[in-house]
């Protein structure tokens, strides 16, 4: 566990046009996406120009742009690497899409590419901390980035709660790394105090015999909404419902969606949540 990511970013104000830095509303809209390295929906990123990695990174930017969402969770997002155009994904969405804080954390690093998961934010952020999870060859490392952010529930108050972000991402291909990682991720975030919106790709459905996703919401009493809802999948291919957002007790969903852009392989997911204290 590192005590702050090594990987974050703050853009000057040279880069960032001027954005409000709070939301207008008592609600908090957030927003979580598998970028898939910036590939859209081909079938792999080394086989794409620079110049369609960067038109597929202004793609998913402008659907940030429409939906206006205070807090994204991204995955599989990529810093400068070989395999992908050799520039850094997290940045440049952030630029298109007018986010002034965004880290990212590279969980998996080689000579072909750097890449993890990251949060943009149009909060204030005070604090992150990143964590890879345990090497689980064959398959490339995982891992979380956690985000303390500042948020104001009523706008027109000087009352401010810190909210805590997790953007995760979880083994593809073996439901018992994806045990051990959650696992991992709990006990990592155990001692945490604030409210918590944990976002991402748990590579997990609800319905299956070790569904990830649901140990970890009933182990730690988050909300999700609508598990067993069957027109919600977010794996575009197998029309699964992979990516989710979980909240904890402080907090409730006020809308949730998915959304239709095809931007990826996955499916963008948003919501709102309200504070209930």
């Amino acid at each position: 566990m590192k005590t702050e990511a090594e990987s974050g970013y703050l853009p000057s104000d040279q880069n960032i046009p001027n954005k409000p830095v709070h939301n207008k509303t008592d609600t908090l809209r957030v927003l979580t996406l598998n970028v898939a390295h910036g590939r859209k929906d081909g079938t792999n990123q080394l086989f794409l120009s620079k110049e369609t990695i960067e038109a597929n990174l202004t793609d998913i930017a402008n659907v940030l742009t429409k939906e206006d969402a205070e807090i994204v969770a991204l995955q599989e997002a990529d810093g400068p690497s070989g395999w992908s155009g050799s520039f850094d994904h997290v940045a440049s969405i952030a630029k298109q899409a007018t986010y002034p804080w965004y880290y990212r954390a590279n969980h998996a690093t080689s000579r072909m590419f750097t890449y993890g998961t990251a949060i943009l934010s149009r909060l204030p952020i005070s604090k992150t901390i990143e964590h890879t999870f345990k090497p689980s060859p064959p398959t490339l490392n995982k891992g979380f980035l956690l985000s303390r952010v500042t948020w104001k529930p009523k706008p027109n108050s000087s009352n401010k709660v810190y909210i805590d972000i997790v953007s995760v991402h979880l083994d593809f291909s073996r439901r018992s790394v994806r045990q051990q990682q959650i696992d991992e991720m709990a006990k990592a975030l155990s001692n945490r105090k604030n409210p918590m919106i944990i976002l991402g790709d748990f590579n997990s459905n609800w319905f299956s015999e070790a569904s990830v996703v649901k140990d970890l919401a009933e182990r730690a009493g988050f909300k999700v909404y609508k598990p067993g809802a069957d027109n919600m999948y977010t794996y575009v291919s197998k029309e699964r419902r992979l990516d989710w957002i979980l909240i904890s007790s402080e907090l409730d969903f006020v809308s949730y969606r998915v959304l239709p852009d095809v931007i990826s392989d996955h499916f963008a997911v948003v919501a709102e949540v309200k504070y209930l204290q």
